[in-house]
Formats: structure tokens, C-alpha cells, sequence
């Protein structure tokens, strides 16, 4: 963006500060206070005018409330100076509030920033706050458990429910397939191949391949020995037929429940000296990768694969959909055990709670050391924002009632100074 137009963007609008019932009641409390500071003022109006030219002690109350009068009026000008012209009057260095109110905003931030976020602050707050034993205390009580899932669930299945098909195919056909076509594959599934090997992790998959294929075979011998004799020559009769059909269909059985109980079969290490070959081609033999790279681009070309992909998608949001929607459902069942074990290890594990004081320590402390500046900004951006009379308005009603004092003082205080004054000049 140029700086022009950043110039002629429009500047934002005004915020407008909203009354609340605190702050009514702070507007009675001070009216009161002022009523009073105003009551004094002209109670040592009336006694000046009442003791005017007096001699002996009516001269010292007069002195007392001449200089009471003054002090009165000069903190009622010190104090009303802050937030107004003092009669309307625009007096230099009044309403200082009002026209100093960006000033007042830059320094709140600048003393929050410093003062505030700062990282060993946080630190220790969040340290003193236990809040994983707290989190763990909320989660255990009145159902807030129960709540966490349900709100959760509508936030999830609302969320799903705002996805188009027509965004799930163009994310696929213009972004996911694309960059996959443009990206080698064949050494990053060589290496992934490579290290589930490794960690034996497609035993459970070879293991639940040959349970469920030797219990389909079992239940379909009829099936299978039909296949078996369909293909057999037309010259053969169909009691051999039967029989040889029967037999290959009880060995297949057989060499199938062989391979699923023995860990080290042959056929098992044949499968594992093949996949491990594949997963060094994938990697590095040139020719086995352009195959791959060859077979994925056909794939990733085929219409029915994005429309497939669409299907899948389309299948799991709506199953997902239909399983946060059911109250008794297993996944929200699963997902309330889950929360309220959670919340349980949170209270009992000690380790676990400090770790995650710790880990929520260092993401606090990350945030304010490297966005803490951008955070304090909104202070200052806020007051600017603010109209500087409203602003006036509203930190007076903070701190007005307190600031009434000071007239009330600046009387008596002043009288008594006058007091005394007059009674030194009379002694010398």
C-alpha cells in the first residue's frame, strides 16, 4: 500500500463512552462533594462579609476566612482546570485533559508496556495463578465438563456444515492436486516407507489383512469354490470339479492361517525384502522414481479422482456432522471421558500441571517480548479514538469526588493560614 493512499484512508470514528450504573453512581457522589467544597466557599464568603473591618478576634476570623476564600478559589480553578475552561474561559494551560488526551494515552501506554508486559511479570503471575489446577478444578465442576464438549461440538458441526463441496473441489483440483503434481513424491514415500519398516509398524496391517481375508475366505467357501470351478476345463467332470475346488480352497485356508500365526513365515519375509527394496528405489534408483512420479501424474489426471476425493470428503463431513449432533453419541461420550480425565490428571499430576504452567509461561513470555509494543498500541489508539470532552467527562467521575478534597482542604487549610499570618503580623 502506497503512503497516498494510506493518507486519504478515512481516520476511524469517534468512540462514543457509554454511561454505566457505576458511573451514575459516581456522577452523585460527585455532585455531593461539590455541593460541599461550594458550601464551604461561601460559608467563609459570609463570614468575611459578616467580620468585614472587625477589630480584636472578629479580625482574626475575618483574616481566617479571606484567606480561606482564596484557597477555595484557587484549588476550584487548579482542580476544574484539569477537565475544563474554568467559567468558559480559555485560559493557556486549561482543559488540559481535553487537549492533552493523546499525550495522556501514548504515556498510559508507555507505562503499562513497561510496567506490565514485561516478561518476568507474566512469568510470575502465571506461576502464582496455578491455572492448570484451576482449569482442571472448572472442568470437574457443575457439568462445565459436559459444557466444554457441547459447545465444542456445535462449534465443530456448524463449522463443517459452512463448507461448500464447490470450495472442497476447487481447494482440491486448483491447489492440493496441482502442487502435488508439481512436488517429487517418490523420495518422500521411500523414506516414510522406509521408516515404518523400520519400526515394524505395518505388522498390524499385515496381521489385520490375513485375519480378515482367512475369515471372509472361511465364510465364502461356496463362493470361492463356485470362482474356482468355473474356470476349470469343460473336459474335466464335475465331481473332480467339486474336489479340487474344495481342497485349493481348504489349502488357500490353511496357508493363510499359517502366515497370520507365524511371525517369521516365509511369505512375511518375502513381503518385508520387497517393501524394503521399494522403499531404497523410491529413493534412490532413478528409474523406479520416474515410474512412481509417472503413476502418480496419471492418477492425479483422472476426473474420477478429484470427484472420488469430493465424495470421501463429502461422506466424512456429514458423518462428523451427524456424531457431534447426538448427545449419547460415542464420539461425544468419548470425547466427555476424555475432557474429565483431563481435567482429573490436571489436579492430581503435579508434573503435568507444572509443565503445562511452564509451556504456558514461555508462550506468554514469547508473546510479550516480541508483540507486547503492538499490544500496548491499542491503549493509545483507543484514547485517540475517544472525544476529548467525553474523556474529560468520564475520568472526572473516576477521580472528581477524590479531587473535591483538595478544594475542601485548599478552604480550611487556607483559613487557618490566613489565621496564622494575621496573628504573627499583629505580634510583631
Amino acid at each position: 500500500m502506497t503512503a497516498q493512499q494510506t493518507s486519504t484512508r478515512p481516520a476511524p470514528p469517534p468512540l462514543s463512552l457509554q454511561l454505566t450504573e457505576a458511573d451514575e453512581g459516581r456522577r452523585r457522589g460527585l455532585r455531593r462533594m461539590r455541593t460541599v467544597a461550594l458550601a464551604l466557599l461561601l460559608l467563609a464568603a459570609v463570614v468575611y462579609a459578616v467580620t468585614y473591618g472587625g477589630e480584636g478576634w472578629r479580625g482574626y476570623v475575618n483574616a481566617a476566612a479571606e484567606a480561606g476564600m482564596v484557597g477555595a478559589i484557587a484549588d476550584w480553578f487548579a482542580v476544574t482546570a484539569l477537565f475544563r475552561h474554568p467559567l468558559g474561559l480559555p485560559i493557556p494551560h486549561t482543559a488540559i485533559i481535553p487537549k492533552r488526551k493523546e499525550s495522556l494515552g501514548e504515556s498510559l501506554q508507555e507505562f503499562v508496556a513497561e510496567n506490565f508486559l514485561r516478561e518476568e511479570v507474566i512469568r510470575e503471575r502465571i506461576e502464582t495463578a496455578e491455572i492448570s489446577r484451576r482449569v482442571g478444578e472448572w472442568l470437574l465442576a457443575d457439568d462445565h465438563a459436559k459444557r466444554v464438549v457441547d459447545e465444542a461440538s456445535r462449534v465443530m458441526a456448524d463449522g463443517l456444515s459452512f463448507v461448500k463441496e464447490t470450495d472442497v473441489a476447487a481447494i482440491i483440483e486448483h491447489a492440493v492436486f496441482p502442487r502435488l503434481a508439481e512436488e517429487p513424491l517418490s523420495p518422500a514415500v521411500g523414506q516414510l516407507l522406509a521408516e515404518v519398516l523400520a519400526d515394524r509398524a505395518h505388522d498390524g496391517v499385515v496381521d489385520l489383512v490375513l485375519d480378515e481375508l482367512g475369515r471372509w475366505l472361511a465364510e465364502h467357501e461356496d463362493e470361492v469354490s463356485a470362482i474356482i470351478e468355473e474356470r476349470a476345463p469343460d473336459w474335466t467332470p464335475e465331481w473332480l470339479d467339486k474336489r479340487v475346488s474344495r481342497w485349493l480352497h481348504k489349502q488357500v485356508v490353511r496357508w493363510i492361517d499359517e502366515i497370520s500365526s507365524d511371525p517369521h513365515h516365509a511369505a512375511r519375509r518375502a513381503l518385508d525384502t520387497w517393501l524394503t527394496d521399494l522403499a531404497r528405489d523410491l529413493q534412490h534408483d532413478e528409474d523406479t522414481m520416474r515410474r512412481f512420479e509417472a503413476l502418480k501424474a496419471r492418477v492425479l489426471t483422472q476426473p474420477r479422482v478429484v470427484d472420488t476425493s469430493i465424495r470421501l470428503w463429502d461422506a466424512l463431513r456429514r458423518a462428523l456432522i451427524g456424531a457431534l449432533g447426538d448427545d449419547a453419541g460415542l464420539l461425544r461420550t468419548r470425547a466427555l471421558e476424555e475432557v474429565e480425565s483431563f481435567g482429573r490428571r490436571l489436579m492430581e499430576d503435579q508434573d503435568l500441571a507444572t509443565r503445562l504452567d511452564t509451556r504456558l509461561s514461555d508462550i506468554a513470555a514469547y508473546a510479550v517480548n516480541n508483540y507486547g509494543n503492538e499490544v500496548a498500541t491499542i491503549i493509545s489508539a483507543t484514547v485517540n479514538r475517544w472525544d476529548g470532552r467525553e474523556t474529560a467527562e468520564r475520568i472526572e467521575l473516576h477521580v472528581g469526588k477524590d479531587l473535591q478534597f483538595i478544594r475542601i482542604n485548599g478552604t480550611v487549610v487556607g483559613g487557618l493560614a490566613g489565621l496564622t499570618i494575621h496573628a504573627v503580623s499583629h505580634l510583631f
